[in-house]
Formats: structure tokens, sequence, C-alpha cells
């Protein structure tokens, strides 16, 4: 939000154009003169010339257009010497957003349309629509037994999309790999931390509000979840938990797995939801479930609550151009110059010199 123009603080990027604001002074004289001598000579015709009506002149006539003239060439002449001002502007704090995606078996199975990590990506594509892109940043990691982190904390949506395109088909873990059977909710939101770490040691503190958003199903989750929960706490970082998936569940579409030669059942994953909102509550943030709201009115939620915790506003100064309220301004005068004139013939003549300069001006500013 702009607050005002502080013209104590008022320069020139280009100061050696001011050293031709002595023409159109000098030409001010002689139009002072000129005038002078047109009231002069309506002064005689008055006292010469006998007449039945009462001739009148104006003051200045034709010369009028010249003062015009004048003045928009003086202006011209200090939008070329690129006039500059601080401008001062209280800009809100914006919300850093870490996201948490679970990577593990149990977002393969098809309980929810068309599978919970296929849904877990639809929800992350319309959370980062929901976000205004100005201040606030994103970032992505995905999370099963292990971490792996997909983008760094960045005001860029383009790089997220990136990642969700390339991730929209199913997780990068495997079902083959035995990391992949387990729900580390701990160790994502370590890695969570960390980023956030990083992006302070690379570019310092930030007044942003900064959030942990945990999507997962919670199935057979480990780790010391409240280790985790308590460094956020201690960062001032709520932690918001999005329920994905069903409580009836379905079967995770594991290949045929033998024990002493016998073929083990396949598993079915369920949404724990008390787990989850445990750890929300603890985390000092809200539980939300994929399917029940909208999908944008549940990122709207969470981002004005992230925002309203940081409550921060500052206030920051810049130096703004000021050439083209002066070009505005030369234009307006020789537009009433134009209209001051009476002769038809040299009506045209002068038009076409204004257009001509107006458009050799703008073409020199650029």
């Amino acid at each position: 939000m702009l607050t005002g123009v502080n013209l104590s603080t008022l320069s020139f990027a280009e100061p050696l154009f001011l050293w031709l604001l002595p023409i159109p002074g000098i030409l001010l004289v002689l139009w002072l003169w000129q005038v002078w001598r047109r009231r002069r000579d309506a002064r005689r015709c008055r006292r010469d010339r006998v007449l039945p009506v009462r001739e009148r002149y104006t003051l200045a006539g034709d010369l009028a257009f010249w003062l015009c003239g004048l003045v928009a060439a003086s202006l011209c002449i200090v939008a070329l010497a690129r006039p500059q001002a601080r401008v001062s502007a209280v800009t809100k704090a914006g919300a850093d957003i870490v996201i948490l995606q679970d990577g593990s078996a149990s977002m393969w199975v098809k309980d929810v349309t068309p599978d919970r990590w296929q849904r877990s990506v639809q929800f992350i594509r319309a959370f980062a629509e929901a976000l205004s892109w100005k201040g606030d940043r994103v970032a992505l990691a995905i999370f099963a037994h292990l971490a792996s982190p997909q983008t760094r904390l960045t005001k860029d949506p383009n790089a997220l999309f990136f990642f969700l395109d390339h991730l929209s088909e199913h997780s990068p873990f495997r079902l083959e790999d035995d990391p992949t059977w387990d729900t580390n909710i701990e160790e994502g939101l370590y890695w969570g931390l960390k980023l956030v770490e990083t992006d302070e040691e690379l570019f310092g503190k930030t007044t942003n509000g900064k959030a942990f958003v945990v999507i997962s199903d919670g199935q057979a989750w480990s780790g010391n979840v409240a280790n985790a929960l308590a460094m956020a706490r201690k960062r001032q970082a709520p932690v918001y938990v999005v329920g994905v998936g069903t409580t009836t569940g379905g079967l995770i579409p594991e290949p045929v797995r033998y024990q002493g030669g016998v073929a083990q059942a396949p598993i079915r994953a369920v949404l724990d939801r008390n787990s989850l909102r445990e750890i929300a509550r603890v985390g000092g943030g809200e539980y939300f479930e994929i399917g029940r709201e909208p999908d944008r009115d549940v990122a709207f939620r969470i981002i004005l609550s992230v925002r309203r915790r940081a409550q921060v506003s500052q206030e920051v100064d810049s130096y703004e151009d000021f050439y083209w309220r002066f070009l505005f301004a030369a234009g307006v005068f020789l537009c009433l110059g134009t209209f001051l004139l009476k002769g038809s013939t040299e009506l045209w003549w002068q038009a076409a010199v204004v257009i001509v300069a107006v458009v050799l001006l703008a073409n020199a500013i650029r």
C-alpha cells in the first residue's frame, strides 16, 4: 500500500538536460515583449480608430498558444532529465509454507478417485493456485521412511508446477522398496525444518509467517513426531494436517510377497483420522480432510490463518520515475494551446508539429 511521495528526495537521473531550461526562459522573455507590443498596438487602435461598435482585443491572441508551447517544452526538458523521488510503501508479511507430501505405499490405494496420491497432487495444485505469489513462498518435500525434498522455498509458481506435472501419476518411491512401506512423519517434519533453516542461511530471515502442511493418510506412521512438533512450535510454525483417504480404506496394490514360501495377504490401508487430528492439535494447526470441502476453500483457510499469525507490516522505500507525469502535463498544455488557435491553416500546421514532437520525445524517453 502506497503511503506517500517524499518530494524532499527529488533528484534527476540525467541532470545535464536541465541546462536546456534557459532556452525556453529566453523565449519567454521574447514572448512577454511580444505581448507588450500587442497591448501597445491595441491601445493605439482604440485611440486612433473610430468605430460604431467597441472593438475588443484579447490579452494575448494567438500568442497564448506559444506560451503553452513554452510551458510544454520546459516540462519535456524536465522529463528528459528523468526526475525521481523516494516512494514509501507499507507491505504486509506473506506466508512461507512447506508442503510435506506422504509418498508411502498406502498412497497407491484407490479408495478415493483416482487414488490417494493423484488426489493429493490435485489438492496441492489447487493450493498453489490459491496463493497470490506476492511475497508468498512454497517448498515441497515428499516423505516415506526417508524424506526427499523437491523444491526449496520459492516465489516462482512455475517451479512448483513443474514438479507437480512430473509427479502427478504416482509417488517416486517404488512399492518394491522396503522404505516405501513406512510413513515417517517425523522425518518429513525434520526435512521441512531443514528447508526453512537453509533458506534463512542463504537469504536471511524474513517476516513471513511460517507453517507446515502435512498431506497424509496416517497409515503405519512411525517416528517420534513429538520432537519434531516441539521444534516446529519453537519456530512458531504451526503444523496443518490434510487427511486423504477413507476410514473404510482399500488394499495396497503391492506385488505378491512370500515369507517362508507362503504368499502374504495384501495390506488394507485406512485413514488414521484420530492420529492426524492429534498431530494437528499438538502442532498448533488444524486438521482438514480432502473431499469434505472444496480444495480451494481449504487452501484459502490455511493461507489466511498463516498470514494472520504473521501480522507484520514493514515500510519499504523505493525510487519511482516521474517523467511520465511531466510528459502528460506537457501534452495537456499543447492540446490547450491548440484550441486557442483561430486560423485553420495555422491550426493544422501546429497540430502536425505537436504530433511529431510528441512521437520523437516518446521514443527518446524509451
